[in-house]
């Protein structure tokens, strides 16, 4: 069984920060991007922390493939809309200034839409959906990537992992936070799989002829990722058609790249990447203490429905994550053995050593990290 070593957050933050400041990043938006990849991490969504620092953006910021500065640049704006131009900087500072423009928009006129082309991977989507909750808002995030999923039917990968997030407060209940992939698991799970070197679970990925496979180097290596849903047989084509909405909000309304168009990381071209971005004022619409109270009942009405035989307990979208965090921000966050060695190899080779001492180790719960 493959183990993690335990890290205090505050100190993987900030190795974080340290590592985008050395490459020329300005310091308060290297603690934009360390806190976005840190959220990943205390949220249980390894694929999309830390493990990505040196292998995505330290090697796209290396060979000029980011704009370290990030200049975003408005390209259209009316009362409820705008399009930026990200410059081909940072994904997450790129996004997290979008969704301030988005916020502030929705607070005048109460709904408001954001679309952003020539950015990169922004990391998880709830992290900005969740940045509309402490103004009593709906927040939404979509973006598109590079093509890893193949179409029900098909077997080369043409659509990105195009997740979906959508916050929603509520009252004395945990705010509603859907953040999935319109693929069966984002491609970082298979990564997870294979530095593990564990095969995959049948149905999330197939071989480059098109049949699903259980060896996460075949899916690595020339297949594709299935869409929610998997095979046709299981309705993927659900799935499939998530991910073109998302491709269409994100990326051919913004007029950012698309479909095979997206760079793969390895390809040395300007990712183009697209991101759309939407925010609800809830009393733009009703009173928000009768919305958090219908939204606690709805909650509750669905956690407190029958179980399933030998099941104890129905989550809400968001509940395991916002345990995982305080269960890691307060024992520790788990970083696979593999994960850590290649964090100081790579610490090494740019300058910034990766010499953080471990609290501890376990096994690890692939399931959740």
């Amino acid at each position: 069984m493959p183990r993690v070593l335990l890290f205090r957050a505050e100190a993987l933050k900030h190795y974080m920060e340290l590592f985008f400041t050395h490459l020329g990043v300005p310091a308060e938006d290297a603690q934009i991007a360390a806190d976005v990849l840190l959220a990943a991490d205390l949220r249980g969504v390894a694929s999309h922390g830390i493990i990505r620092l040196h292998t995505y953006y330290g090697n796209r910021i290396r060979k000029g493939l980011i704009d370290v500065r990030s200049p975003l640049r408005v390209v259209r704006e009316s009362p409820a809309t705008m399009l930026l131009d990200g410059g081909q900087g940072l994904g997450q500072v790129v996004a997290y200034r979008a969704m301030q423009h988005c916020i502030e928009k929705a607070q005048e006129v109460g709904m408001a839409m954001v679309t952003v082309r020539n950015s990169n991977h922004y990391g998880i989507a709830g992290y900005y959906a969740m940045m509309a909750l402490p103004h009593d808002m709906i927040g939404i995030s979509l973006t598109n990537s590079q093509p890893l999923v193949a179409p029900t039917y098909g077997r080369k990968a043409m659509l990105g992992t195009n997740p979906i997030a959508v916050a929603v407060p509520a009252g004395q209940e945990r705010p509603f936070v859907l953040d999935m992939a319109t693929s069966i698991v984002p491609i970082g799970k298979i990564t997870v799989y294979d530095k593990a070197g564990l095969p995959i679970p049948e149905g999330w990925g197939i071989d480059a002829r098109g049949n699903v496979t259980t060896d996460p180097k075949a899916v690595l290596q020339g297949g594709a990722l299935l869409p929610l849903g998997g095979t046709a047989l299981m309705r993927g084509y659900k799935g499939y058609g998530l991910a073109m909405v998302v491709d269409i909000l994100s990326g051919v309304l913004s007029g950012a790249a698309y479909s095979i168009d997206v760079a793969r990381p390895g390809e040395g071209q300007a990712a183009n990447v697209g991101h759309f971005f939407a925010a609800i004022r809830v009393d733009a619409l009703r009173p928000v203490d009768e919305f958090k109270a219908d939204m606690d009942r709805l909650i509750r009405m669905i956690k407190d429905s029958p179980k399933a035989e030998g099941e104890e307990r129905i989550y809400i979208h968001g509940e395991k994550e916002f345990e995982n965090a305080e269960k890691y921000a307060r024992d520790g966050v788990p970083l696979l053995v593999e994960v850590v060695k290649s964090l100081r190899e790579g610490g090494e080779q740019v300058g910034v050593p990766f010499d953080l001492e471990p609290l501890g180790e376990r096994e690890a719960d692939l399931d959740s990290e």
